[in-house]
């Protein structure tokens, strides 16, 4: 304990005596933190977006006017007979029109002639997942092209909500590629940093550490001050990104939810604490590990 208090105070007095240098490393690793916490934040509220869209993905098949009863019939019995769907319903002309009336203004639906709108069948499904499948199925059935309102395309007759998720994934591997390629450089920089700090902290007590050689000092007790110096400032570089993070979610995602409320961010449940527990730990790891690169090349012991 009495080594572990000696290691803070000199990490201390080097980081005083080399104020410039810690100030700079301390900054490259918040900043680098920061970018990494807030891609981590904003994904967790893709990944509750995506899972809510998920959830709630139907297929829509648009029938065509003078369908038969029995095949509009046969074409449920079908869909319903899948495994991965949950419910089938029949939405009639009128029942569409009056779900239109309710999304749009009335004049509007005043200005249409007539019903325009077709009717449909909505399938629910029990796995959402496998929604493109089920969508395939349906189209390869022969009474599905005798039904819908476009026979000469009846891929055009058929709408399903996979493709937003699928845009929502483009949209979030991007990001991530974009902050991974960021992180990578600003963790390289924040090594450099830590690595120029050290060496001046090693060079400032060269003479000191070559006494501590002659009185038979061991090769942790000389280490230890220069690892500590490394472990404080990505410490305090963590500290400043989480709580730097922390009054941007608390301030900004509760507006979000406000603003967009049909989207599902609730940030009282959203579990950010696992964000600052790996934020600390890899600006521990950045600390440690430049401390000992630094150590590696300038300090024989």
């Amino acid at each position: 304990m009495r080594s572990f208090f000696y290691f803070v105070k000199e990490a201390l007095l080097n980081s005083k005596k080399n104020f410039g240098t810690t100030f700079g490393a301390i900054v490259t690793i918040f900043l680098s933190l920061l970018v990494i916490g807030v891609f981590m934040v904003t994904s967790l509220v893709i990944e509750r977006v995506v899972r809510s869209i998920e959830s709630q993905v139907s297929i829509s098949i648009f029938l065509a006017d003078e369908a038969a009863d029995g095949d509009v019939t046969a074409l449920i019995t079908f869909i319903d007979s899948l495994p991965e769907v949950a419910s089938v319903s029949h939405v009639s002309k009128d029942q569409a029109l009056e779900n239109f009336k309710e999304m749009t203004s009335s004049g509007i639906v005043e200005q249409l002639d007539g019903n325009p709108l077709p009717a449909s069948l909505e399938v629910e499904l029990a796995e959402p997942d496998q929604v493109e499948t089920v969508a395939l199925t349906i189209q390869a059935e022969p009474v599905y092209t005798r039904v819908v309102d476009n026979p000469d395309n009846p891929a055009d007759s058929i709408r399903y909500g996979q493709q937003i998720v699928k845009q929502l994934f483009a949209v979030t591997d991007i990001i991530m590629v974009v902050c991974i390629v960021l992180v990578v450089m600003l963790i390289f920089v924040a090594l450099v940093f830590i690595n120029n700090t050290i060496r001046l902290a090693i060079l400032a007590r060269r003479k000191e550490i070559a006494i501590m050689r002659l009185v038979g000092a061991s090769n942790g007790f000389i280490r230890g001050p220069f690892l500590m110096e490394g472990a404080l400032q990505s410490l305090i570089g963590a500290g400043m990104a989480i709580l730097s993070i922390h009054l941007l979610a608390s301030r900004f995602l509760p507006q979000l939810s406000e603003l967009l409320s049909w989207l599902p961010i609730d940030y009282a449940s959203m579990e950010i604490w696992r964000v600052y527990a790996l934020l600390t730990a890899v600006g521990l790891v950045i600390g440690l590990f430049g401390s000992a690169w630094a150590m590696r090349r300038y300090l024989k012991v």
